[in-house]
């Protein structure tokens, strides 16, 4: 089956599989790598206000039915992502390893 539909099915299945493997390769690589002292975890981050979600947040319709669906009603802004990824690098993560952050505002959870 080919066409738009189908395109963006197999689009969405490639992006989910990857996102997958990021999970697996950030546990897989915690587990080889923690008798080295190499701490290994990812961030998975929701909406962003960058310039790349730019168009999103300009389209008001598209913009409420993507903030609907995140518990806490926003784009996060880069910051809030950054701010994640520093604590993990810091001194205050060092006996976490293996873990994948979700920082979208409760959109999983919800």
């Amino acid at each position: 089956r080919h066409g738009v539909h189908a395109d963006a099915i197999l689009r969405l299945s490639v992006y989910a599989a990857t996102k997958a493997g990021v999970a697996g390769l950030t546990r897989g690589l915690a587990v080889d790598w923690a008798q080295d002292g190499i701490r290994v975890n990812a961030v998975a981050p929701g909406w962003v206000a960058t310039d790349m979600t730019q168009g999103l947040q300009d389209n008001p319709r598209l913009h409420d039915r993507l903030t609907a669906r995140v518990p806490m009603g926003r784009f996060a802004q880069p910051d809030e992502i950054a701010d994640v990824a520093l604590f993990l690098a810091s001194d205050s993560a060092r006996y976490v390893t293996g873990s994948v952050y979700s920082v979208d505002g409760g959109l999983v959870a919800g």
